[in-house]
């Protein structure tokens, strides 16, 4: 995802008040980087938990299913998010904290807690282009990217299932990144991603859907949602529950001496 990646899927479930409809509604002529602010500027709560049921699929068909808790603050336009695994018993306690700047010259802080190791990775350099947790996405997916890291270009309108949506073309601003670009389609209803597809030097590399969306408490919800490797024919499913805003989270759950001593929930 461009932005609302692994950890606003999980946290934030991609929130709008319906009033936004009445603002959005008028733009007509809009650019792909407006498109995209849009989408990275919606509101979804000063802080936000959430349960995550992720399905594991390998292309034999086996699954493996891991249970998460997320927490995520914002501070000012930078966000601090901690997810941690609870089930099953061989990755429990196992936790990744994020600290995301809206800053696009300044580098997210991310660092990965291992109970087995009892020991604290930072992730940083080539390691953000690993897989996380066996999932299809890579420590880079889950950070909050800066739109203005992508130039992005409107390529029309196409309707994913029954909802019409702005298609961008995305290409990163550093050469070296992953991803030669990204193609997304955004809903103009809902102003969420429901469909992405990932390139790198050798074509497509994975697909992100969004299965099952709606209104709760007058916001838009993914509810269900999953991201597939079409070269690892592998594929993360991830279903989402528990959702609840402003809850008033202590900045202690975000800090690295607190997922290294267990101490989140």
């Amino acid at each position: 995802m461009v932005k609302k990646t692994l950890f606003a899927l999980v946290c934030s479930a991609l929130l709008f008040p319906a009033d936004r409809n009445i603002v959005f509604a008028e733009t007509d002529g809009v650019t792909g980087r407006d498109v995209m602010v849009m989408e990275d500027e919606r509101p979804d709560g000063d802080d936000r938990t959430s349960v995550m049921k992720m399905t594991l699929v390998n292309k034999r068909g086996s699954k493996r299913v891991r249970e998460v808790s997320s927490y995520s603050k914002d501070y000012g336009r930078d966000k601090k998010s901690v997810m941690v695994f609870d089930r099953p018993a061989d990755v429990k306690g196992t936790a990744f904290l994020s600290w995301e700047y809206d800053d696009p010259s300044r580098e997210d802080d991310k660092w990965l807690y291992m109970p087995a190791m009892k020991k604290v990775r930072r992730i940083s350099g080539a390691s953000k282009n690993e897989y996380f947790m066996g999932s299809d996405f890579t420590y880079d997916d889950m950070g909050d990217r800066h739109v203005d890291e992508d130039t992005h270009t409107l390529q029309g309108e196409e309707a994913v299932g029954e909802q019409m949506c702005w298609k961008v073309e995305s290409i990163p601003v550093d050469p070296d990144d992953m991803y030669t670009r990204k193609v997304l389609w955004v809903s103009k209803e809902a102003y969420m991603i429901l469909k992405a597809e990932y390139y790198d030097k050798d074509g497509l590399l994975k697909v992100y859907r969004v299965v099952d969306f709606g209104k709760e408490g007058g916001f838009w919800t993914v509810r269900h949602s999953e991201m597939e490797n079409v070269v690892r024919n592998h594929k993360t499913v991830m279903e989402f529950s528990a959702m609840r805003y402003d809850t008033g989270l202590g900045d202690k759950l975000f800090r690295v001496s607190s997922i290294q001593r267990g101490r989140i929930h």
